[in-house]
Order: C-alpha cells, then sequence, then structure tokens
C-alpha cells in the first residue's frame, strides 16, 4: 500500500471510528506559533497555567515529542447537541462536558487507528495525543487542512463549526499530506469578540486567561473574583458563549457522538439539585466527565457564585 492509499484508509477508518474529519501533514517545527506563544506568555496572559510556559519547543515540534516524527494525523470529533439542561434556571454547562471525558474517548479512538495502520504498514510505531500533552492542537489542525482559528482562538471548519475535539496521531512513516488551511472565512466579523462576557477575547485571535470564564471556572483553583461574578451569567463550568454567537456554527446538523450526549439526570436537574449538590451524587454523576478535574468544594463555589450572578 503506497501513501496515498493509506492516507485515503486513514480517514476512511477514522470516519468508521466516528470522527468528522480528518487531516494529515508533514512533522516540522511550528517556529511561527512559538514566537506568539512567547509573546502571550510574556504579557502574562496564561493567567496561573504556568504549565503553558513549560516545554515551549515540544509544544511547537513534534520531533521534541515523538523522536521518529514524520506525519500527523489530525482528527475533529463533534461534540455538538442540540439537546441541553432543561431547567432554565438551573447553572449552565459548556457543552464539552456533558458526556464521558474527551481525554479517555479520543485517545481510545486513535490507539485502535493505530493498530489499524501498524496492521496493513508493519513497523510503523505512532503516539495519541489530545489535550494531554505540550503538543499544541490548533495550529496543527490548520496544517492539516481541518479548519482556520477564528477570532475566538478556536479552530473553525466550514461543514462542523468549531464544537468539536482535536486528536493528534504522531507517526514515524510517510504519508500523502493534505494542504494547509491559508483561508480566513471569518471576514470582519467579529461577533464573539463582541459576545464574550468579560471582554476576554483579544484581537489577535488569542484569549486572555485572566478574564475567561473557562479559566475562571476550572483552572483558576480559588473562588470566582468578585468583580467577575456579575458577568457568569449562571455558568459553572466552562463558557460557549464566543461558538454559540458564530455564523458557522449556526443551524448545525451533526449526528450526535453517542459517547457526549448529556445525561439524562443531569439534564434534568433544577436549581434546588445543583445547590443541594452532596459530595456522593457529585461524584456518581461526574467521575467519568471532563469536571472530575476540579474539587467538589470548587464546583460548589462555582455554583453559588453563578446563581448570585442571575440575582444581580
Amino acid at each position: 500500500m503506497d501513501n496515498k492509499e493509506l492516507s485515503g484508509g486513514i480517514k476512511r477508518r477514522a470516519a468508521e471510528l466516528g470522527f468528522n474529519i480528518c487531516g494529515i501533514t508533514g512533522a516540522r517545527e511550528l517556529t511561527e506559533y512559538g514566537e506568539r506563544l512567547r509573546a502571550w506568555l510574556d504579557a502574562g496572559m496564561n493567567d496561573r497555567m504556568g504549565y503553558l510556559a513549560r516545554d515551549i519547543d515540544k509544544r511547537t515540534d513534534p520531533g521534541k515529542l515523538f523522536g521518529d516524527a514524520r506525519s500527523l494525523v489530525v482528527a475533529g470529533l463533534s461534540y455538538y447537541t442540540g439537546l441541553k439542561q432543561k431547567d432554565p434556571e438551573a447553572p449552565r454547562l459548556s457543552r464539552y462536558t456533558y458526556g464521558t471525558d474527551y481525554h479517555d474517548v479520543i485517545p481510545l479512538k486513535l490507539t485502535i487507528l493505530l493498530e489499524w495502520i501498524q496492521s496493513v504498514r508493519p513497523g510503523t510505531e505512532g503516539r495519541a495525543f489530545c489535550d494531554s500533552s505540550p503538543i499544541t492542537e490548533k495550529p496543527w489542525g490548520r496544517e492539516a487542512g481541518l479548519g482556520w482559528q477564528g477570532r475566538h482562538s478556536i479552530l473553525i471548519n466550514r461543514e462542523i463549526g468549531s464544537f468539536f475535539f482535536i486528536g493528534i496521531l504522531i507517526l514515524n512513516t510517510g504519508l500523502e499530506y493534505d494542504s494547509p488551511c491559508t483561508e480566513d472565512h471569518c471576514g470582519n466579523c467579529r461577533q464573539c469578540i463582541d459576545a464574550c462576557p468579560t471582554g476576554a477575547i483579544n484581537d489577535n485571535r488569542t484569549i486572555d486567561a485572566r478574564k475567561c470564564i473557562a479559566n475562571l471556572t476550572i483552572e483558576n483553583r480559588g473562588p470566582v473574583p468578585e468583580e467577575f461574578i456579575p458577568k457568569l451569567g449562571g455558568r459553572i463550568y466552562g463558557c460557549d458563549r464566543c461558538q454559540e454567537v458564530c455564523p458557522w456554527n449556526r443551524d448545525l446538523k451533526l449526528p450526535v457522538t453517542p459517547e457526549f450526549e448529556i445525561d439524562g439526570e443531569i439534564a434534568g436537574m433544577s436549581l434546588g439539585d445543583w445547590r443541594n449538590l452532596s459530595p456522593e451524587r457529585f461524584s456518581r454523576l461526574f467521575s467519568m466527565t471532563s469536571m472530575r478535574r476540579i474539587s467538589y468544594e470548587k464546583f460548589m463555589s462555582n455554583i453559588e457564585a453563578a446563581i448570585k450572578s442571575v440575582q444581580l
């Protein structure tokens, strides 16, 4: 099987595994992204996420993560669903939290994909990544032709919008490569910037994490700062506002990824259920979701802040 045949087979197998989009690019050092990242870090916009300042060379050079890197398979898996929480007064979750933790779902699918590749091209080795290593995913998504980084910094694909996770498989074998996405389809649109509740979106397609609700409710281990509580809009974990207003996410008609469907019990929780959430119920409902990364105490603090935000 030559490189063209194998590349086509990889994309077909990725689709069979549920991935909505898949592109392939050659390994290289993304020097241009490294300069942008350093400028962002120097401005302190990573807030307390000190880990983002470590291993910058690994973020921009896949060869530093996998010594024999020659190709990157970049795949996107949609987490969009039209189903939402039922009680309009209940504190709000970001859509990506609805189902099974993507850190578990996507690496497993990529491992199965790698096993298929090894079956047709023996000797191939690779490593799978999904938000679990220094590798930077959005620029590699652009390199593989999946889309462009919107003004909100999130990768946008013309077919499936921006509500998708990115997984990367680094391989030690050559393949046929897709052309990078060089066009910007945002045009003059600034809806995401104008809609951001805290003004966290910069004009250079980066985010000031010090203002971002997602950071304040997840990465920031302390309580949400008082000055941001009036802007939470009832949100307790993450924020989808910039994606909700994006025209590329309008009228999406995508098959729901079963692993990311919202749990019926979570969808039906009332305001009172959230306010009286016990440690035991918190563990039972969220131990398999991405929300397991924060403590029960932090989560309850977020709930109280969110309730206060809609009462002000």
